[in-house]
């Protein structure tokens, strides 16, 4: 039986713009562990704040949990001024996560037909001004920035 559903097709396309690559002022709204047996990852609902044109938008990402990975765990925590107890005492604590504030670089990659977000970079929410002024094609690629740390 097919039943006529008033409004359903303006669901299926995209009420926001698709947010391009670049640096983003961003909300934590959930972060959730995901065992994966070779890559255990922590799974990342980010919301934009600025640039106002996205705000709202959602960017979903991972973040491995591998010991090769785990340097960029630690940036993402430490830069979203994330507990440093906690950080410490190797916790992280997922309810802790959500309201929490940063500037996040994001490309694309394309993996068997997939476009997959790619979190680059972080830095803490009070760079957001002297970081949004600075056109991505200058700012320092991710693995300068990568290598700093």
């Amino acid at each position: 039986m097919k039943r006529q559903v008033p409004g359903l097709a303006e669901t299926a396309r995209d009420s926001c713009p698709e947010i391009p690559d670049g640096i983003f002022l961003v909300r934590v709204d959930g972060a959730q562990f995901r065992w994966h047996a070779s890559k255990p990852f922590y799974f990342l609902r980010l919301s934009v704040i600025e640039p106002s044109t996205y705000a709202g938008h959602p960017i979903v990402g991972r973040l491995y949990c591998t010991q090769k990975a785990m340097w960029k765990l630690g940036w993402f925590l430490r830069d979203f001024l994330y507990d440093p107890e906690l950080l410490a005492h190797e916790q992280v604590d997922e309810k802790a996560l959500p309201g929490l504030r940063g500037v996040v670089k994001i490309s694309r990659t394309v993996i068997n037909g997939i476009s997959l977000i790619n979190l680059d970079g972080f830095a803490p929410a009070s760079q957001w001004e002297e970081l949004s002024a600075t056109p991505v094609s200058n700012a320092p690629r991710s693995n300068t920035a990568e290598a700093s740390r």
